[in-house]
């Protein structure tokens, strides 16, 4: 029965089948996999969700040795409002996808800086103004970068690289 109703979304959605082929192969990609071995796969699915939308510098902070309200920041910018949205938007509709919704999102219409409070992490992400001016890393310097695979840290030294230069 399952086997006539995926041959029958492809016959009638295919692009839909495609994206959801897309998906399943990237949940199998040595970075997933990679990802998966250092991460709750929560934080996978929003880090996937956040570089399918092309956020820049992203960044995972473990604050479970200094903070006692979550367990990670998801640190990412946008290069504008729309951006910062949908890079919201994608992760909140993945996880939700997954099983997992939101407790709350803060800043979503001005954008500047939307916080997606999943409880044991919480997704930032910054308009790149903001995210200099709120200087996160700095503000918990004290908690441990968490190395990201390179499909994420490579997109991430890019884009510092451009920004900088």
């Amino acid at each position: 029965m399952k086997e006539n109703s995926s041959i029958k979304e492809k016959v009638l959605h295919p692009e839909q089948a495609r994206g959801a082929q897309a998906r399943k192969q990237t949940a199998t990609t040595p970075a997933a996999d990679e990802c998966a071995e250092q991460l709750d796969a929560r934080i996978c699915t929003a880090l996937r969700a956040a570089s399918d939308k092309k956020a820049l510098d992203i960044v995972v902070l473990d604050l479970r040795e200094v903070a006692s309200f979550t367990d990670y920041f998801v640190i990412t910018t946008g290069m504008n409002q729309r951006q910062v949205q949908a890079i919201a938007d994608d992760v909140v509709e993945q996880l939700k996808k997954e099983g997992t919704r939101a407790a709350r999102v803060e800043g979503y219409k001005t954008a500047e800086w939307v916080l997606v409070d999943y409880g044991d992490f919480v997704v930032h992400v910054f308009e790149e103004k903001a995210r200099r001016f709120y200087d996160l890393e700095r503000l918990w310097r004290d908690s441990v970068r968490v190395p990201l695979p390179e499909d994420f840290a490579n997109e991430s030294e890019s884009s510092l690289r451009r920004r900088q230069s």
